[in-house]
């Protein structure tokens, strides 16, 4: 009599129909014994070109390990990642987010293809990371994440670097400030190991939530690439796997509108970059949860920033793991009342449970709950006729001279044409630099704005100048930098409205950003605009701009006609 089926993968492999799946098994040279047990995807994110992720070969190795130890039958299969530093610059950053929605895309086409059991993710970059958690959500079988885990910090003339002071080496250079060989100790000094870029950027920003969201064993967002501990990690991922299996723990029931919440509340204690807020609407958006932007402000206004690691400040994420990581972070959160403790998490047990005996180990690194660096968090939701669905700035990596600031509109049309102005010597202090058609639409794409950002910076004008986009930055961005202003350029949004020399008021306290310009004139113009044709017609870009949605809202892909 055949067995009665208790796991999903007895779609694919068992009974008489099956027979030919089963011979395919046969040929990738599983056992008997093998196949009757579950079957975990381990979906690597390892390749050779991303720094974060030359490492995570061996993670699977240890995930496998983990899996097959506690009865699984373990199998690799890959998932895409780009790294945004070295797409930086040139057409290839407008391939970067894009790959969020592939990545999501093709994990829940081969999860489901094959009837995986189960699913170890190994992401570590940028888009990587989210668009893993937007499978795991749609796929919603038990599901643990671990990363490939931070780089270390580069050492400089004695102090800790990493890539942003790289970039903001570029623009002192451009300046006069710096030789080319000063640069050339940078360029070989910052980078010193595998591993996401150090400081609190996108994907260590990201890599950290998924801990808060309860998606990752404790130091996932915060052990380093190169220590043993993150080898470790990885096989207690794949015992944590199977345990889950046993209790049918899913990602849905752990990814849930408060734990959403939770991770909005950790991003804005640890200083997280502005990237999360496209990535967790996007996370949301797979739960059915309508996550608008704005949800930020009321939960910043009662989150004290916790931490200041780079671009920030001085620390780097192997400090914050040496304080105790995430974990110690939410403690003084959870003590504050600030976190839902009854969340669900892999491990089987509540937020609560995880975080009771956390302990914060350097409370600079780490600062108490009564003496935080800012009382508020670290992003900031602005609106006002410039951005009347919003726009997002870290406000902790903000000067105080620059977060009330009024200046006249130096405008535009693409990133490439404000570089060249800002090294030419043409902004000043003073001014408002204005990006736009770098929108998710517009790019298409949404590019990252480090190259001018840090250009700014370098060139001794990040307490005097702001930059504000429809496109995005990197984690490593500092000063007023604004960005996801929608509605974006391409659509028409009053960003495309802008002319040289009008007056921007940016209020980063109120949360207010206005163009001082009249709505008669304002009508004016938007009667007089004609919609651009996007830079890029051919191949992916062309299919993405047709279904992508504005920064607001993450920049999820929507069907013409959906709501």
């Amino acid at each position: 009599m055949e067995r009665k089926k208790s796991m999903q993968s007895d779609n694919m492999k068992r009974g008489m129909q099956q027979a030919p799946a089963r011979s395919l098994l046969n040929a990738l040279g599983f056992t008997k014994e093998e196949i009757n047990k579950p079957l975990v995807g381990i979906v690597s994110s390892y390749n050779e070109i991303v720094p974060g992720h030359m490492n995570i070969d061996k993670i699977a190795e240890a995930v496998k390990l983990g899996v097959a130890e506690a009865g699984g039958n373990p199998v690799v299969f890959p998932a895409i990642a780009v790294c945004d530093g070295i797409a930086m610059g040139h057409i290839g950053m407008k391939y970067s987010l894009v790959t969020r929605d592939l990545i999501a895309d093709s994990t829940e086409c081969m999860a489901i293809a094959h009837q995986f059991d189960a699913l170890v993710m190994i992401p570590n970059c940028d888009k990587n990371v989210p668009g893993l958690l937007m499978a795991a959500a749609r796929i919603n079988v038990p599901t643990v994440f671990v990363s490939g885990g931070p780089m270390l910090a580069g050492h400089v003339e004695g102090r800790k670097r990493s890539l942003s002071s790289m970039f903001e080496a570029v623009g002192a250079n451009a300046a006069g400030k710096m030789t080319d060989e000063e640069v050339r100790i940078y360029e070989e000094n910052v980078c010193p190991t595998c591993g996401s870029c150090s400081g609190m950027y996108t994907a260590n920003s990201m890599n950290c939530l998924t801990e808060a969201i309860g998606m990752g064993l404790q130091g996932n967002g915060t052990i380093p690439a190169v220590y043993s501990a993150r080898l470790r990690l990885a096989k207690q991922a794949g015992y944590a796997v199977m345990d889950m299996l046993k209790k049918n723990i899913r990602p849905r029931d752990i990814i849930t509108k408060d734990s959403i919440i939770n991770a909005l509340t950790v991003d804005m204690a640890l200083g997280c970059s502005t990237n999360t807020m496209l990535h967790l609407p996007a996370i949301a958006h797979e739960i059915g949860f309508d996550f608008d932007i704005s949800y930020a402000n009321p939960i910043s206004e009662r989150t004290p920033n916790l931490c200041h690691l780079a671009p920030a400040g001085p620390t780097y994420i192997e400090d914050l793991n040496e304080a105790g990581g995430v974990y110690a972070v939410m403690k003084e959160l959870g003590d504050a009342g600030l976190l839902n403790l009854d969340c669900m998490t892999v491990t089987g047990k509540t937020i609560g449970d995880n975080i009771k005996n956390a302990v914060n180990r350097n409370p600079e690194v780490i600062r108490p709950i009564d003496n935080p660096y800012m009382k508020n968090g670290g992003l900031a939701v602005l609106k006002g006729n410039l951005a009347p669905d919003g726009c997002v700035v870290k406000r902790s990596a903000v000067v105080p001279e620059m977060m009330v600031h009024t200046g006249p509109a130096r405008v535009f049309d693409c990133e490439e044409d404000a570089i060249a102005a800002i090294k030419g010597g043409k902004i000043v202090a003073g001014d408002v630099v204005v990006i736009r058609y770098e929108g998710p639409k517009g790019g298409p794409g949404m590019r990252e704005m480090l190259n001018p950002t840090s250009a700014i910076v370098g060139m001794g004008l990040g307490s005097s100048v702001a930059l504000i986009t429809d496109g995005r930055f990197s984690g490593a961005s500092r000063g007023a930098s604004i960005g996801h202003v929608s509605p974006e350029a391409a659509v028409g949004g009053p960003i495309a409205l802008v002319e040289e020399g009008d007056t921007i008021t940016i209020d980063i306290p109120k949360m207010t950003i206005t163009l001082e310009v009249s709505d008669d004139e304002l009508a004016k113009r938007k009667a007089a605009w004609k919609p651009r044709e996007p830079k890029v017609t051919t191949g992916y870009l062309r299919r993405y701009q047709a279904l992508v949605t504005s920064g607001n809202r993450g920049a999820i892909l929507q069907v013409p006609g959906e709501d």
